[in-house]
């Protein structure tokens, strides 16, 4: 069991397929895939979001408050074993800075402890404490598996600057049915064909070489949020599915 912690800002942007295909190159002069991209290749991450039965946690995330948080389970591989490892996660944003704590356990841990709350065994003072701190919010959220998000994943760092961080996202598939790490990757994609979600996660100010590059590709920052678009997703379709059964009636 392991731990790590992580505070930073996040900006996002919308990439079309032609911005995209300028960008990598000309990031490249400056940046570096980071180890998990194997061979340069994508990863994947898998994640299940916890809410309550009214989507509390997103409504409130998505009214842009000063403070909000979420839990989720997360995976980078599709579990099939009770010792794979996974990833509890707790993420906070607090105007407009985000703090991440996350404590690596095995998937029979965490469901354990989400489900049955069986709290995982630790000697160690910081695993301890951010346990302390997920107990915290579960006894204060009546929450279980609401959403599944998985995407396709490619991740560089500054080669003179680990602290700046760039990741890009595609094929976004997420679903409200079968929420469990181990049940495949599947589900509704919620971008646009031939879109792209890039992320910049930094401690400090974004690199001049970096805002050079966007204003030539000519890609501007947006508040695009996966759980978010998701919920926005699930409501208008639960919306229009309503009209259609009182149209039939």
């Amino acid at each position: 069991m392991a731990i790590k912690s992580f505070k930073r800002y996040e900006k996002k942007y919308l990439l079309t397929q032609e911005q995209y295909n300028l960008l990598i190159p000309k990031i490249l002069d400056y940046m570096e895939f980071d180890e998990h991209c194997t061979n340069d290749k994508n990863y994947n991450i898998y994640s299940i979001y916890y809410d309550n039965d009214n989507n509390d946690i997103i409504r409130h995330s998505i009214s842009k408050p000063y403070y909000k948080e979420k839990l989720r389970l997360r995976s980078y591989k599709i579990t099939s074993k009770p010792e794979d490892t996974v990833f509890l996660e707790l993420k906070k944003k607090i105007n407009g800075i985000v703090n991440k704590r996350r404590i690596v356990l095995t998937f029979k841990e965490a469901l354990d402890f989400l489900e049955k709350g069986i709290r995982p065994s630790t000697d160690d003072y910081v695993n301890n404490q951010v346990l302390d701190e997920i107990e915290y919010y579960l006894s204060n959220h009546d929450v279980h598996p609401a959403v599944f998000i998985g995407y396709s994943r490619k991740a560089f760092f500054a080669k003179d600057n680990r602290d700046f961080r760039l990741t890009i996202d595609s094929k976004i598939l997420t679903r409200r049915e079968n929420l469990s790490l181990d049940a495949g990757y599947f589900g509704n994609d919620i971008l646009e064909k031939n879109q792209y979600l890039m992320e910049v996660k930094i401690l400090g100010s974004i690199p001049l070489w970096f805002t050079h590059i966007l204003s030539e590709l000519k890609i501007y920052s947006t508040h695009f949020s996966k759980y978010g678009t998701e919920f926005i997703n699930y409501t208008i379709e639960k919306q229009l599915n309503n009209q259609r059964r009182e149209q039939s009636c």
